[in-house]
């Protein structure tokens, strides 16, 4: 007897960080994974362990998206295709030239736009399928210090819960679309911003490994809901926020001081023992 193909993933951005350890994830699940990546070698390097499967991918370009949708279905249905490709700039937003500030929502936003549609044309035709956009806690609140980027998230998180409502409404009941939500992620990403006064905001609550986030990405991909913060309290306390943003306003030199906190706490995680 023939054992039953293996689901079908996409994940873009999967050269590092949070991506490949969503892809190494979901590959330890079950899936056959696609990684993509903006970088050619460096996504078949973090490929090569969990199966080799590749390719490079901008997605801002539209039809290079929609062309990896249909590559993905050359070894099945495609079951689950992850936007995680994003950057991040920090600083107030008078700061940031047009160019910047294009560069952000083009990849945040309009990016993974072009991630769910693609997908969803698949998925539509199927009759099944799940698209989980990765939007963090700044799609929830306003982050003080990383507004461009915030607004980017708030968009996505504003166009994926739109979809999924256009998608019950069209009758498509077996093709979701989900939000995952985290807190700050120690990557890359952040590597460099433990000096960053803008980016503050990011270590203001529980620094989370990617590894803890991609194995909370699988079970969401296993279970789809609309929206889900990593970690719960956290969420909370952002919606909290986001419902009186005046005292969200007032509270910001608390953030700013707890942020800079964070900061501390990770430079000495990290710091080398001293060995005098």
């Amino acid at each position: 007897m023939t054992p039953p193909a293996r689901p079908v993933a996409v994940v873009t951005g999967a050269a590092g960080g949070l991506g490949r350890a969503i892809a190494t994830a979901l590959h330890a699940d079950g899936w056959s994974v696609l990684l993509t990546d903006l970088d050619p070698a460096a996504v078949a390097t973090a490929a090569a362990p969990i199966g080799g499967w590749s390719t490079a991918l901008d997605v801002r370009d539209e039809d290079a998206c929609a062309a990896v949708a249909v590559t993905a279905t050359g070894r099945g249905d495609l079951a689950l295709w992850v936007n995680n490709a994003g950057v991040l700039v920090t600083g107030p937003s008078w700061q940031h030239d047009g160019p910047t500030r294009r560069r952000v929502l083009d990849v945040n936003a309009l990016g993974a736009m072009n991630g769910t549609l693609a997908a969803l044309a698949v998925m539509r035709a199927q009759g099944h399928g799940h698209v989980l956009n990765v939007v963090s806690l700044a799609g929830l609140v306003a982050a003080p210090g990383e507004t461009i980027y915030a607004a980017s998230k708030h968009a996505l998180l504003a166009f994926s819960l739109g979809t999924l409502s256009d998608l019950r409404m069209a009758g498509y009941r077996r093709v979701h679309v989900s939000c995952l939500c985290p807190d700050g992620i120690w990557t890359p990403m952040l590597h460099d911003r433990l000096d960053d006064p803008g980016a503050v905001a990011s270590f203001t609550g529980s620094m989370l490994t990617a590894r803890r986030v991609a194995d909370r990405a699988v079970r969401l991909a296993r279970r789809p809901r609309p929206v889900v913060t990593v970690p719960r309290w956290r969420g909370a306390q952002v919606r909290l926020l986001d419902a009186l943003p005046g005292l969200a306003v007032a509270l910001t030199p608390l953030v700013r001081a707890a942020g800079r906190a964070g900061q501390r706490r990770q430079r000495r995680r990290i710091a080398p023992p001293d060995r005098r």
